[in-house]
């Protein structure tokens, strides 16, 4: 499955241009590389070196992007820019349940998440069962 991504509230809290405070996503994201599926970095941040930060965190954490901002394989069906996806995990996406920390602005809850990519098979009991997402005690 072909997954997009967002960035700022969504893998880390908003803090553009830094880089924000984990959330939780990292644990989550890895597993579903392990999963067999593919990450495609969906965000706003263009410049190159907001870009780059963005990239460097996904290398920092051990989790591989099959691509940034398009998916590779839809030239084989289309011509249209926007990044096809089977499905998106955005903080300002319809659905996706949110979390509000001392930051201006609410994050991507991963716990809930995980939880709804468990009822969807994309993740296995045992990977939701030892994630750990004490950091919202401090956000």
């Amino acid at each position: 499955m072909n997954i997009l991504i967002d960035f700022d509230g969504t893998c880390v809290t908003h803090n553009f241009p830094e880089i924000g405070e984990d959330i939780g996503a990292a644990q989550v994201l890895r597993d579903l590389v392990k999963n067999g599926h593919n990450l495609i970095l969906f965000t706003m941040r263009s410049e190159d070196c907001y870009l780059n930060d963005a990239l460097a965190w996904f290398k920092n954490n051990g989790i591989d992007l099959y691509a940034v901002n398009i998916n590779p394989e839809q030239s084989k069906f289309t011509s249209s820019p926007k990044a096809y996806g089977d499905l998106i995990i955005d903080d300002i996406a319809l659905g996706i349940p949110k979390w509000s920390c001392h930051f201006y602005r609410p994050c991507v809850d991963w716990k809930l998440v995980s939880e709804m990519l468990y009822s969807q098979k994309l993740l296995t009991f045992e990977q939701i069962n030892k994630y750990d997402f004490s950091m919202r005690n401090y956000l």
